[in-house]
């Protein structure tokens, strides 16, 4: 049997991977991934040998377990989270911003060009974009948006969000059985 003939018989096969995490090349999703995962959100940079300890789960299983799941792209990559305060950058703020849509990707692409722009949302809702900035004091945050963000041809209102307490939870994967 052909490479092609697999590949066709393989995606005419009546199922939803997605929505089941069933994929016949790639096997089941099951918990010993889910706890993988919740323990890589915590710190990717824990080793095999400790992770496996944590969940006890012997290490050749949990390395061929995260090949695999980066393999299906439900690990997308391996990173690290910048203490942004320590670096002065104290303000963070969301910036809802209404567009007329013609300009839609001239806006993107200088926003991008922003430094203390971190993140872009496009949104439903009262906001046609969202936009994550970090500064390192008011007088900056308020230069990027008036001076900046508020001069990009296209953009007809911005309204700031500055944020004042954080609270952010671990994520814990579970089974979720259909």
């Amino acid at each position: 049997m052909g490479l092609a003939l697999i590949i066709n018989l393989y995606n005419s096969l009546d199922f939803d991977k997605h929505r089941t995490g069933f994929d016949p090349f790639m096997g089941k999703i099951d918990d010993i991934d889910m706890k993988i995962l919740s323990e890589l959100t915590k710190d990717a940079s824990i080793s095999v040998p400790r992770l496996s300890k944590k969940i006890n789960v012997n290490s050749s299983v949990v390395y061929s377990r995260i090949k695999r799941l980066a393999k299906r792209q439900l690990i997308r990559k391996f990173t690290i989270e910048v203490n942004d305060d320590i670096l002065g950058y104290n303000v963070s703020a969301l910036v809802g911003l209404n567009i007329d849509s013609k300009y839609r990707e001239q806006i993107l692409d200088e926003m991008l060009k922003f430094e203390s722009v971190r993140e872009i949302y496009e949104v439903t809702g009262r906001f046609d974009l969202i936009v994550k900035v970090k500064a390192r004091s008011l007088d900056e945050l308020h230069e990027t948006v008036s001076s900046k963000m508020g001069r990009i041809g296209g953009v007809l209102h911005t309204e700031t969000f500055i944020e004042m307490r954080r609270r952010e939870r671990d994520i814990a994967y579970a089974i979720q059985l259909a």
